[in-house]
């Protein structure tokens, strides 16, 4: 690693050509001991890991007086770790301790106006952080979009000042975490990853959340990576996969089945990084013992599916083989070109990338389905067709084509329910609970 590069940036690369997968929590406690505690757990974990500070939800409502006095008076219920009523000397302490060049931490937070929550990290010595100026403002609230993209220029040109700038991760990929067709999740992140990049920021890494169909999302890794490569000349970028965020399967079974999918996915989709879920996220927020299963148990999916490309063996045999060849097949239905589309349609107007990420909103060029920010349009739709593959069925004002067979009717609320509980019913339809085991 040479001294121009991140330690985030450069762990992933070193354990990408080692041939493992990162795995890593979304994981955040109040207080600063279990915290502590939980980062030397995930560091100590039988994978290859790094780790997750994720903030509570009053900093990310910039509610610092709730978050004091929820810390001082009930900080278990905090459901997450409140980085500035904690304080930066504090924070930077912990990091000192438990974060190096192998262990690299992340800290996440999800507010659409992160200028004073990046001055912190970085003051602080966090490793990464991760979000975006559309990512974490559209879908968390009323904030203005201009205001958005106004601090997150601010924000990343302030991380790019350090001598050596933090890794900054687009969240675009993840919008609204399900039924989000994977092209517009392509084109948000790779457009957030170009505005990244216009702010000076070096060490980038684009995120892709697991939909609906295996197939289709192989795909969709295959459009972000080419997209990316040809979108970031000169910049170290890399692809995370994150376990599908939308309604989880409710047994342990049909979750862990859905996390070891993930981990499948994420080596077939050449993904270098793989964020999980666990089995109770469903429920509850999970215990540090509960994320770190989780992180073994992708890391041992993660492992076999490697070794079973490597050695040219299925999963099974006759038509068991090839069903699941079928599954596991890209799809090839364009998504590149449509990704690619949008992505040039939104910067064909010239200037900032912030200033064509406003343009393409208001036009409704860039169209989130189900979005109901006031920045958002709201005129697509989206729908999961007779082959399981997630896809338009109204375009609004984007230059994409609904499927011919796509209803014309408006999806009544009765069917979104059904298409939200689409991969909880598929994968908790299986199999009866079982405990952590054998990845299959």
């Amino acid at each position: 690693m040479d001294g121009t590069t991140d330690r985030f940036t450069g762990f992933v690369r070193r354990a990408h050509d080692a041939g493992h997968l990162v795995v890593q929590p979304r994981m955040g406690f109040g207080e600063l001991h279990r915290m502590r505690a939980g980062l030397h757990a995930v560091r100590d974990a039988d994978a290859t890991t790094v780790g997750t500070v994720t903030l509570d939800s009053y900093t990310r409502c910039h509610d610092d007086g709730a978050a004091l006095r929820a810390l001082r008076e009930r900080p278990s219920d905090l459901n997450g770790f409140p980085l500035l009523a904690h304080g930066v000397p504090a924070v930077r302490t912990l990091l000192q301790e438990v974060a190096s060049a192998d262990f690299p931490v992340q800290i996440r937070h999800g507010t659409p106006l992160p200028l004073r929550l990046l001055r912190a990290m970085t003051e602080a010595g966090a490793d990464a952080t991760e979000g975006g100026p559309v990512s974490y403002c559209l879908p968390y609230g009323r904030v203005p979009l201009a205001r958005a993209v106004a601090e997150w220029s601010a924000g990343c040109e302030l991380l790019a000042a350090r001598p050596v700038p933090p890794h900054l991760e687009t969240f675009g990929g993840c919008m609204l975490g399900q039924l989000c067709p994977p092209s517009l999740l392509v084109a948000l992140s790779v457009l957030e990853a170009v505005f990244f990049r216009e702010h000076g920021l070096r060490g980038i890494s684009l995120s892709y959340a697991q939909q609906v169909h295996p197939g289709q999302d192989l795909e969709a890794l295959a459009a972000l990576r080419r997209l990316a490569d040809e979108r970031l000349p000169g910049a170290a970028h890399h692809l995370v996969l994150y376990t599908f965020m939308g309604v989880f399967p409710r047994t342990g079974r049909g979750s862990r089945r859905l996390l070891a999918d993930s981990a499948r996915l994420a080596v077939r989709g050449g993904a270098e990084r793989l964020v999980v879920k666990t089995p109770a996220e469903a429920h509850r927020i999970p215990t540090v013992g509960e994320n770190v299963a989780a992180l073994a148990y992708a890391a041992r999916a993660a492992e076999a599916e490697a070794a079973a490309g490597a050695c040219g063996t299925g999963t099974g045999t006759g038509t068991e083989a090839a069903e699941g060849a079928a599954r596991w097949s890209p799809t090839e239905s364009g998504l590149y070109e449509e990704a690619r589309t949008l992505v040039d349609a939104a910067l064909e107007p010239g200037g900032s990338v912030g200033a064509c990420l406003l343009r393409a909103f208001a036009r409704g060029i860039l169209d989130v389905p189900y979005c109901l920010h006031p920045d958002n349009a709201n005129r697509s739709r989206a729908t999961i067709d007779a082959t399981g593959a997630l896809g338009w069925s109204r375009a609004g004002a984007m230059p994409v084509a609904p499927a011919p067979t796509a209803a014309a009717a408006p999806v009544t609320a009765g069917q979104l329910t059904e298409l939200l509980g689409f991969n909880r019913r598929r994968f908790d339809g299986r199999s009866p609970e079982a405990p952590y085991g054998r990845a299959s």
